[in-house]
C-alpha cells in the first residue's frame, strides 16, 4: 500500500458515520420540503388577510387581567367577543400584551408551526410509526416523517383555521400527548394533563378517561390478589397519573383565585356553564353533538336530546377507550378520549379538531401495517383525510349572525356533520378492534387486561414496546 492510498484511507468516514450522513438526508430533505409548504402556507393566510382574532382577544384577556379589569364583562375586537377561558388562562395570556401586534402575530404564528411539528412527531411515537411498518418505510427517520407529515398537515382544515384565528389548540394537543407519552412511573405524569385542563376544560376528560381505566385494572389488581391488599393491592400508575392531572388542575384553579379572587368566583360560579357565550351553538363551525343536534333539529337548543345523546356518547366513548388501552392499543385509548371530548363539549369548534392528526396517522399506519383487508384500510385513510381536507363544512351557507344554519337542507346538514359522524365512526371502530384483541387473546388464553405494563403488572398477553400510557397502540392487531 503506497503512503497515498494510506492517506485516502484513513480520511474515509468510519461505517457508523456514513450511516448517520445517510439517515440525515433524508430529515434534511424532508425538512426543506416542510419550510417551503410553510412558506406557501405563510403567503397564502397573508394574502388571505386573516385577522387571527382569537388571538387579539387572548391578548386582550391578558390585559384586563394584567390591570385588575372584569374578565368576564370585557369585550375584544370589532366582533365584540367574550372571554370564555378559565381565570387561569388569562394569566398565561399576559406577555402577549409586552408585544406589538405585529411581531406578537409573527411569534405565534412561527410557535403553532413549531407546534405542528412537534404534534405530528408525538403521534407517530404514539402509534409507533415508522418503525412498526414493514419493508424500507421503517428505516426511515422519524424526524424526517414528521416534517413530511407537517408539511401535508398545515393544509388540512383544522389546523388551517387554528392557525388563521391565532388558536392555543395546538398547545393543548401537545401538552396532552407530551403528558401521555411520559413514562407511566414518572413523578410527574399528568401533570401536563391538569394543566391544559386547567387553561380549557375540554382536556379534563383525560384525566376522567385514565381514572376510570384505572379503576378497571385496580379491580383486576384486586381481583388476582385474591380481594386482600385492599386499596394498596388496587393502585396502580393509571389512578396515580388521574391523581396527578387533578392535583394538576386544582393547582391552576387555586392559582387562579389568588391571583384573580373576583374573576375566579364569577367563572366557576356561573359562567362555566353558559356554553352560549361562545357564540350561536348551531353555526356550522360547532362540530360538536350539539351543533349538529341542532341543525338537524333546527333549534337553538336541543335540549333533552341533547343530554341523553352526550350521556351515550361519553359512557360508549370512555368504555371502548378503556377497553383499547387494557388491551395495550395505546392510540385507540388516546384518540377514543379525544374524538369523545370533542363530541359531547357544548361547543367544539372545526379548530379545535387538531386531533385529525394523530387520527389519519393512525388509520394510515394500519392501512401499511396490515396485509388482511389493507385496500379497506387505505379507503378509510382516504376519506377520513378528504373530509378534513375538503373544507366541506364551509360550503353551507354561514353569514355570521344571520342563523342560516337553522334551515339548512337535508345535503348542507350532512356537509356540516363530517367531524362528528367521523368521531362517532372511529369509536364504534375502536370498540371492534378492541374487541377482536380480547378475543383473540382469549383464544391464547392470556387476558390482555393482566398485560398492561401501565397497570402496574407485567404480562403476556400483547406485543410491542410500551408508552407512556400503556403499549404502542395498535400492535395486538398487527398481524392480522
Amino acid at each position: 500500500m503506497t503512503a497515498t492510498e494510506r492517506t485516502e484511507r484513513t480520511a474515509e468516514p468510519p461505517v457508523p458515520a456514513l450511516r448517520a450522513r445517510a439517515a440525515g438526508h433524508p430529515t434534511l430533505i424532508a425538512a426543506v420540503c416542510c419550510l417551503a409548504s410553510f412558506a406557501a402556507f405563510w403567503a397564502a393566510q397573508r394574502a388571505a388577510q386573516v385577522t387571527m382574532i382569537d388571538l387579539m382577544v387572548y391578548r386582550a384577556e391578558g390585559w384586563t387581567a394584567r390591570t385588575g379589569g372584569d374578565l368576564y364583562a370585557m369585550r375584544a375586537t370589532y366582533a365584540d367577543l367574550p372571554n370564555t377561558y378559565p381565570p387561569f388562562a388569562s394569566l398565561l395570556f399576559i406577555p402577549l400584551t409586552l408585544l406589538d401586534v405585529g411581531p406578537m402575530r409573527f411569534l405565534v404564528t412561527a410557535g403553532n408551526l413549531g407546534l405542528l411539528v412537534a404534534l405530528v412527531h408525538l403521534s407517530l411515537r404514539l402509534t409507533g410509526l415508522p418503525e412498526r411498518l414493514p419493508g424500507r418505510v421503517a428505516r426511515l427517520p422519524r424526524p424526517a416523517l414528521a416534517f413530511a407529515l407537517a408539511g401535508a398537515a398545515v393544509w388540512c382544515e383544522p389546523v388551517w383555521t387554528t392557525l388563521r384565528y391565532g388558536q392555543i389548540n395546538l398547545l393543548l394537543a401537545v401538552l396532552v400527548l407530551w403528558d401521555l407519552s411520559r413514562p407511566a412511573g414518572h413523578r410527574w405524569a399528568g401533570l401536563g394533563t391538569g394543566i391544559a385542563a386547567g387553561v380549557k376544560l375540554t382536556p379534563a376528560l383525560f384525566a376522567a378517561f385514565l381514572a376510570v381505566a384505572g379503576a378497571v385494572r385496580g379491580w383486576q389488581l384486586l381481583r388476582a390478589a385474591g380481594g386482600r391488599g385492599g386499596i394498596a393491592a388496587a393502585w396502580n400508575p393509571l389512578l396515580r397519573r388521574a391523581a396527578v392531572s387533578a392535583a394538576a388542575f386544582a393547582g391552576t384553579v387555586a392559582t387562579a383565585a389568588v391571583a384573580l379572587p373576583r374573576d375566579s368566583l364569577t367563572f366557576w360560579s356561573g359562567t362555566v356553564f353558559s356554553a352560549s357565550r361562545a357564540g350561536h351553538l348551531e353555526q356550522t363551525a360547532n362540530q360538536s353533538l350539539r351543533g349538529m343536534l341542532a341543525r338537524l333539529m333546527h333549534t337553538t337548543d336541543p335540549g333533552v336530546w341533547w343530554a341523553v345523546t352526550v350521556a351515550v356518547v361519553a359512557v360508549a366513548g370512555l368504555a371502548a377507550g378503556t377497553a383499547a388501552l387494557l388491551a395495550g392499543l395505546d392510540a385507540w385509548a388516546v384518540l377514543a378520549c379525544a374524538m369523545t371530548a370533542l363530541l359531547i363539549s357544548p361547543v367544539s369548534w372545526s379548530h379545535h379538531w387538531v386531533w385529525c392528526v394523530p387520527l389519519v396517522l393512525l388509520l394510515g399506519g394500519e392501512a401499511l401495517r396490515r396485509s388482511h383487508r389493507r385496500a379497506w384500510w387505505t379507503a378509510v385513510t382516504a376519506a377520513v383525510w378528504l373530509v378534513f381536507c375538503s373544507y366541506a363544512l364551509w360550503w353551507v351557507p354561514h353569514t355570521p349572525g344571520a342563523r342560516q344554519e337553522l334551515r339548512q337542507t337535508g345535503g348542507q346538514m350532512l356537509l356540516s356533520a363530517g367531524y362528528p359522524a367521523l368521531a362517532v365512526g372511529f369509536l364504534v371502530l375502536t370498540a371492534a378492534v378492541a374487541a377482536r384483541a380480547w378475543r383473540r387473546a382469549a383464544r391464547r388464553g392470556t387476558p390482555l387486561g393482566g398485560a398492561v405494563r401501565a397497570g402496574g403488572a407485567a404480562g403476556t398477553g400483547g406485543a410491542g414496546a410500551g408508552t407512556g400510557v400503556g403499549r404502542v397502540g395498535s400492535q395486538a392487531v398487527a398481524k392480522e
